[in-house]
Formats: C-alpha cells, structure tokens, sequence
C-alpha cells in the first residue's frame, strides 16, 4: 500500500478497516515476517515531530493507519474518500470477527495481568472460535535485557500470526521499531488501551462523540491528570499547524 498523505510531514495510509485486513491476511498468507502497522492520531503527529526514537517508528513502519477523526479529515482535503477513523480498538473487533474463519493466531502483549485475564474471558466468550496463542503483561519499568531475550522467544515460540502490542504511545510504537526483526511474527500492531477497553476495564467514548471527533473531550473528563497536557495544549497546536499547512498547499495550488 504505497498511497499516502502527509500531516506535518507524517505519513498516513489512507486505508479503513477492510483494507488492513486484506493487508494483514496477505502478510499473514505469504509469511511475511515482521512488517507492523501503527495506529496513529494527533497525539502521534505532535510526538513524530518531538521525539526522534518515536519517528524513526514511524518511519519504518509498513502502515500508518488514521484513528484519529483529525487525521481522517485532513486525509478528506488531501481527496480521499476517508467514511471513518480505522481505531485499534475496532480494528481487533474486526479482526476477530474473522479470526475463526481465517484461522489467525493472536498473542497479546501489554497491560496488566489482571485486565490481560478479563479480556480474555470476555474474548473467548464472545469469539470462541479465535485461536490465542498467548498473552504477556510486562512489568511497569524496562526490562533486563534477559527478560527482552525471554519475551521475544516467548512470542517466537507461540507461532502467533498477530500480536497485538499494549503499552501505550510511544513506548508501544518504539518497542515495536526495537524488536520487529527478531520476531517471527508476520503482524504486528501497537493499539493503546484496547485491552482496557475491551475488557470494560476503561469505557469507550459513546459513538456519537467518537464519530463527531470529540472522543478526546471524554478522556479527557475520565482522566484529566493524565492526559490534560496531551488534549489542552498539544491539541490546539495541531490543530493551528495542520491548519497553516492546509492553506499553503491551497495557495500553491492556486498559483
């Protein structure tokens, strides 16, 4: 999937959901190991152009995919026909939804060995046909470089054809630049707290909010300690620089 649009000199595929899935199914297919897909939204532009490791990340990754509706937008101006965010949450939704039928393998990396059991559960009731191939919580601090080595063999050794990588922007995205070569992995994915979501240890934005773009308000108002920084300052500076940027590719193009 060559075709991109760039936001601040970021590049995003403009692809939804079933076209990620075809992209994974052909990966998975013809074992291609190693390629990862990063779920992007405006708080991954902001840290593209802050945090060198994170853009590197993004830079080698074979898909860059829109979750946020702001990048869904600017895709909309760039001429493409962009119907919805593509969301790692909704996106594992998807893919196990096909996941019987497919045959997939997933192995699930992140979280907390608690809410990592709750999903499970919740998983296995809802798709009981999908095949986990296993699951990891990491402890909160960087690990040993024995513990690196034993969690790469791990997954390795689980022949998973998915792993769905949990750790939060942008420690998920640089672990995953880190390590995608040692993998024997064909997909590999960072998705964010989709398995507090998932599990109902965290609640979803309702769909209105998300549809129109104002899941960011409700996070906010869920944990403003956390995340104020990220939404009331971070925010209006993409939202000002994307802006500047869309009128001088209009006034280019008016020339």
């Amino acid at each position: 999937m060559a075709t991109v649009y760039n936001i601040l000199d970021m590049k995003v595929n403009p692809v939804q959901y079933a076209d990620i899935l075809n992209q994974m199914d052909f990966w998975i297919r013809h074992q291609e190991m190693g390629r990862y897909i990063i779920v992007a939204n405006a708080h991954s532009v902001m840290e593209f152009r802050t945090n060198p490791f994170f853009k590197n990340a993004v830079d080698q990754a074979d898909l860059v995919i829109p979750d946020g509706m702001p990048l869904v937008v600017v895709g909309r101006w760039r001429g493409f026909h962009l119907k919805q965010r593509a969301d790692g949450p909704g996106l594992m939704e998807e893919a196990m939804r096909i996941s019987g039928e497919k045959e997939w393998r997933h192995f699930f990396y992140g979280g907390t060995p608690e809410t990592l059991k709750i999903f499970l559960q919740r998983l296995r009731k809802q798709w009981p046909k999908v095949q986990v191939a296993g699951s990891l919580a990491p402890p909160f601090r960087p690990l040993t470089d024995e513990e690196d080595k034993n969690t790469a063999e791990q997954i390795n050794n689980s022949n998973t054809d998915i792993l769905w990588v949990g750790l939060g922007c942008p420690k998920q995205e640089i672990w995953i630049s880190d390590h995608h070569n040692q993998l024997k992995v064909p997909v590999i994915l960072g998705v964010g707290q989709a398995f507090d979501l998932l599990a109902g240890v965290k609640q979803r934005a309702p769909a209105w909010m998300s549809n129109l773009g104002f899941e960011w308000l409700y996070r906010l108002v869920k944990e403003p300690r956390r995340l104020w920084k990220r939404y009331l300052i971070n925010n209006p500076r993409f939202i000002y620089m994307v802006l500047r940027e869309e009128i001088g590719l209009r006034l280019k193009k008016s020339k």
